[in-house]
């Protein structure tokens, strides 16, 4: 937790000790701590260093914790103000860098970055740095980013950060296929999917795409591509996918108002993914359902729209909205 202040976790817990203490022995409070004294001692005189702790001024093994209110505000000030001077450099070095770029070359339209920690460390990166959108691509074979569970998404998505995602029906079949994707939904975002996508990519805020080079038996690398006609062409390949893909409805995502007479939440969850070309045995395998108990539940919402095949059952789903297609954004 105060990591931020530029303490690490024996640190922390140190400072912890002593202030649920109010003071302590080098001695007592290595033993709390369960660290050796040596340890404990160089974490205490970093301590010394941030000012939150002193030596007695009695016994020069004795420590006491300075008060955290007075302590740990003058250094979040501190924190403050670096961070206030890292933004000020940061936009005087953008402004220099778009006088120097008012005529950019193609080599600074397209980066290559090569490697798995800098294609990963990118990736992230972009996601971070998006303010508005982030608009996917994804495959169910990762080669430096796995799947859609990683953290930069997660704070993004915190943020307000809309996503929308456009998967391969493959990752519905993979042991976490439909964990990554449930938990993708339970986030807000919006998931699509396609029997196959042409290529993974990520864009963010339309201004910033990344496009992976090889596949798996060759080292990783991408090209990240800045505000381009390349760039534009890749946010029309997605928008062009996005339209065709089916919208996943998965648990409690688009439920019905309470006391209308429809599918419940399992029913919308079997026909979204029957919707997606799945077989009545794999969503029975995925939702960890019976292969009668689709069938049944399948027969019912058949009785209950007045339908005699599946293929009608589909545009009725449609039709009351219990698969809609959202409009593509401009």
């Amino acid at each position: 937790m105060l990591s931020a202040i530029g303490l690490d976790e024996r640190q922390e817990a140190a400072y912890r000790a002593l202030v649920a203490l109010g003071a302590a022995e080098l001695p007592h409070l290595a033993h709390r701590l369960g660290l050796p004294e040596a340890e404990t001692e160089r974490a205490l005189r970093r301590l010394e260093q941030q000012g939150l702790a002193a030596q007695s001024s009695a016994r020069s093994d004795r420590w006491v914790a300075a008060p955290p209110g007075v302590a740990l505000g003058a250094l979040l000030i501190q924190q403050r103000h670096e961070l206030d001077q890292a933004e000020l450099a940061s936009a005087l070095l953008a402004a220099e860098y778009r006088a120097e770029a008012s005529e950019p070359t193609v080599h600074d339209l397209v980066e290559v970055v090569t490697g798995a920690s800098a294609v990963a460390q990118r990736f992230h990166q972009l996601q971070l740095g998006a303010v508005f959108e982030v608009c996917a691509l994804v495959t169910g074979k990762p080669i430096a980013v796995s799947g859609m569970d990683n953290e930069s998404e997660e704070r993004a998505a915190a943020r307000g950060v809309s996503f929308r995602v456009v998967i391969e029906r493959e990752m519905l079949s993979l042991p976490q296929g439909i964990v990554e994707v449930s938990t993708a939904l339970g986030r807000d975002e919006q998931c699509r999917v396609v029997e196959r996508v042409p290529t993974k990519l990520v864009i963010a805020d339309r201004a910033l795409a990344m496009v992976p080079l090889t596949g798996r038996n060759a080292e990783p690398a991408a090209l990240v591509v800045h505000a381009s006609g390349l760039l534009e062409s890749l946010m029309g390949l997605f928008e062009a996918v996005w339209r065709e893909a089916m919208p996943l409805r998965l648990g409690e995502q688009g439920c019905l108002k309470e006391g209308e007479n429809g599918p419940d939440s399992t029913d919308l969850e079997i026909l979204s993914l029957l919707l997606a070309g799945l077989t009545d045995a794999s969503v029975a395998k995925q939702l960890e359902l019976g292969l009668r108990t689709v069938q049944r539940r399948v027969k019912g919402l058949m009785e209950l729209t007045g339908v005699s095949t599946r293929l009608q059952l589909g545009w009725h789903a449609y039709e009351r909205g219990w698969v809609a297609r959202a409009h593509p954004r401009p």
